[in-house]
């Protein structure tokens, strides 16, 4: 006689995971809730791959497990790097009040380098603490697009500022070439002719961006680009310091300098100070983000805003959205928002 299939015991159904569900059936975890708790509809198809990959598996819920996940509020998890950076202020901001009219949670973890692999532990960590949903700052959201260990997770990400549409994430940002080039056209038409440029760190996009938003700029005065006046840095004040130095150094220094951001703009006008320099009738100094430091350094600093508490509270939305209706098949979204560019004494 052929043998029977006995059924699964309780005992093995135990020992398989709502993740075993899930890969099994090639859908997310928070799908596989939806199905077992019927906490919202999903597709039919959905719905009985879900069953027969429960039946296969022999998957039993526990009770109070399936409770404690219909109550969840959506969790969005933040891997931050350095605790003082303006731009990480302003972004918890923006995403701890969209959390708080979503009634949703935020949880951060700390990432202590700048290599991938650590910032795939830190994102898995914040999975496994119960992050429904992940909001990556630059350069992580670029650096973890694409990764298979990330894409594994089964959750949504958004990234922000990161300079450019990304294939697996929604992006919410600013043009950041149009307002480097800007900035580098308000130089140069207030009389500057060689106008110096920092880099800032080659992990961002929004670099590359600024940069050629600078060459653009530059070009459309009808001005070649001059190698000496590129100096590289990394977003640190540190690196606007050397950068500044070497650019004021020069035999023929520059009358106008564009930091790719407000730290190193700073830096900048350190450099100018300690060789006596008067800003900006001597040289021009200009940075972006309109960080606090932009008002708190003397002179005050021109510079472009943008608004990095609205953009995140977006991205928050949008990773909401995604949390509390996971099986939409809404393809990555991107989103421009607008920018200013704040003039002050500086140049």
């Amino acid at each position: 006689m052929p043998a029977t299939k006995r059924p699964r015991s309780r005992r093995s159904g135990q020992s398989i995971t709502i993740q075993s569900v899930a890969d099994h059936a090639g859908v997310s975890p928070m799908t596989v809730s939806h199905v077992l708790n019927g906490t919202k509809s999903v597709r039919e198809s959905t719905k009985a791959a879900v069953l027969q990959s429960v039946e296969v598996l022999g998957y039993v819920p526990n009770a109070a497990a399936r409770s404690l996940a219909s109550a969840r509020s959506p969790r969005i998890g933040i891997v931050y790097r350095n605790a003082q950076n303006a731009f990480l202020s302003a972004m918890l901001v923006g995403a701890l009040n969209a959390a708080a009219r979503a009634g949703a949670q935020i949880i951060i973890r700390k990432c202590d380098d700048l290599a991938a692999a650590s910032a795939v532990e830190a994102v898995g960590a914040l999975v496994r603490s119960g992050a429904t949903a992940i909001l990556l700052a630059p350069p992580y959201n670029e650096m973890l697009s694409g990764n298979p260990a990330i894409a594994a997770l089964g959750v949504p990400m958004a990234a922000l500022a990161c300079g450019r549409a990304l294939e697996d994430m929604d992006v919410v940002g600013i043009d950041e070439r149009a307002a480097a080039c800007d900035m580098t056209l308000h130089l140069l038409d207030r009389g500057y002719r060689r106008v110096g440029f920092v880099m800032g760190a080659a992990t961002h996009s929004a670099s590359k961006a600024r940069f050629e938003g600078y060459g653009a700029a530059l070009a459309q005065r009808g001005l070649a680009l001059d190698p000496a006046l590129v100096a590289p840095g990394d977003f640190t004040f540190e690196s606007g310091l050397s950068a500044g130095a070497a650019l004021l150094d020069l035999p023929q220094p520059p009358d106008a300098i564009f930091a790719s951001n407000d730290d190193m703009a700073a830096g900048v006008i350190l450099a100018a100070h300690r060789r006596g320099l008067r800003i900006p009738q001597d040289v021009a100094i200009a940075g972006f983000d309109d960080a606090p430091i932009a008002v708190k350094i003397w002179p005050p600093l021109t510079t472009i805003r943008q608004h990095v508490d609205v953009m995140a509270a977006q991205a928050t939305d949008w990773l909401v959205e995604r949390h509390r209706d996971s099986d939409a098949a809404l393809p990555p979204r991107a989103h421009w928002h607008g920018y200013e560019l704040v003039m002050r004494e500086s140049t």
